[in-house]
Order: structure tokens, then C-alpha cells, then sequence
């Protein structure tokens, strides 16, 4: 199906460019979302009488997501989630959990907006983007720790799951306690 492209889509185009996507793609996301247009005769002479008002809105929405993402950028939001001993996660964290603690930060993000490029699944800190815009992305930092005090710990550059794991190896070997009995290691009576 050919479309005629109302703002800028990554991968896609810039606005006012007509080009063919899958059926559903127009049908389910482009044409509800308010982002396209059926490249029909009428659509085009619609879409010519309303182009200066449309570059007037995108250019007011990307100097406003500018000024956002100039506060956004590098910030730090920290996430405090359940995990084992080794740092691996309960659950991951997901895109709305992240626009959540953003938005108890100040700032109002959508979960559409926040780009993850891979499941985080781990104790640590962790990049992710937020596209504010089409063409505005603010990178900010998640730290996702136990507790408060883990999360200052790996503010600090600290590895809390390592930590853990060496407490745990020092209690479940104790060379005292392991010829314990009067048999020693050269004793053959078992």
C-alpha cells in the first residue's frame, strides 16, 4: 500500500515522502496513529494544502523534545527490583517500568518512547534511549539494584553481585570445620 508520510518515521522517511508498506503495517499502526495518509489524489492535494501548518507543528514538537532531552540527557533513574544471589533479575525490566520511574523523575515519556536495545535481565547499570521525537533521543542511564544502598554502591562503580557471591563462597567453606570428627585426610578407616 502507498502512503504519504505526515512526519518523519525512522527507517521509513521523511514527511511528505510517499512510499509502500505491508498492508498491516499502514492499516494497524501508520493510518490510526495519525502518521500517514493513502497516497490517493485527494489525500495528496490535502496534504499540499496542509503541509506549512504540518512543518510548523513538527518544528515546534522537536524544539520542545530539544529543550527536554537537554534535561533528560544522562540522567540516572534508579529501579529497585527483587534478584538472586548472582544479580540475575526475577523478571526484566520492561519499557513501562522505565517510563514510569522517568516519569517520577519529572518528566512525562510515554513507555512508546523508550528504545531498549536488549532485555534487561540483570543487576547493574544499564544505558537505554528515550526518543522524544523523530529526530530527538536522549540517552539515560537505569540503575536497577535489591535496595537503595546497592543502588549507591553501584553508583560508586561497585559490583554488588560479585560481592554477594564471594560472601556466599566464604560461608559455605570453612577449612576449620572440614576435619572435624577425628578422621583426618590421611586416616583410611572410613
Amino acid at each position: 500500500m502507498q502512503v504519504i508520510l505526515l512526519q518523519r518515521i525512522g527507517r521509513l522517511g521523511q514527511m511528505g515522502d510517499i512510499v509502500n508498506v505491508k498492508n498491516g503495517y499502514a492499516r494497524n499502526y501508520l493510518l490510526p496513529q495519525k502518521k500517514a495518509l493513502r497516497a490517493t489524489e485527494d489525500n495528496k492535494k490535502v496534504f499540499d494544502g496542509r503541509r506549512a501548518q504540518l512543518e510548523a507543528d513538527n518544528l515546534a514538537h522537536k524544539s520542545e523534545a530539544e529543550a527536554v532531552s537537554a534535561k533528560l540527557q544522562g540522567q540516572t533513574f534508579v529501579l529497585i527490583r527483587a534478584a538472586g544471589d548472582t544479580g540475575q533479575l526475577y523478571g526484566s525490566v520492561s519499557t513501562r517500568d522505565i517510563a514510569a520511574v522517568i516519569t517520577e523523575g519529572g518528566f512525562t515519556v510515554d513507555r512508546n518512547q523508550v528504545v531498549l536495545d536488549k532485555p534487561i535481565k540483570a543487576l547493574g547499570v544499564t544505558p537505554a534511549r528515550v526518543q522524544l521525537h523523530p529526530e530527538v533521543v536522549a540517552s539515560i542511564n537505569l540503575n536497577i539494584a535489591r535496595s537503595q544502598d546497592e543502588a549507591d554502591k553501584q553508583a560508586r562503580g561497585e559490583n554488588v553481585a560479585v560481592v554477594k557471591e564471594e560472601a556466599l563462597e566464604l560461608e559455605t567453606f570453612n577449612p576449620d570445620s572440614a576435619f572435624e570428627g577425628g578422621a583426618g585426610p590421611d586416616d583410611e578407616s572410613v
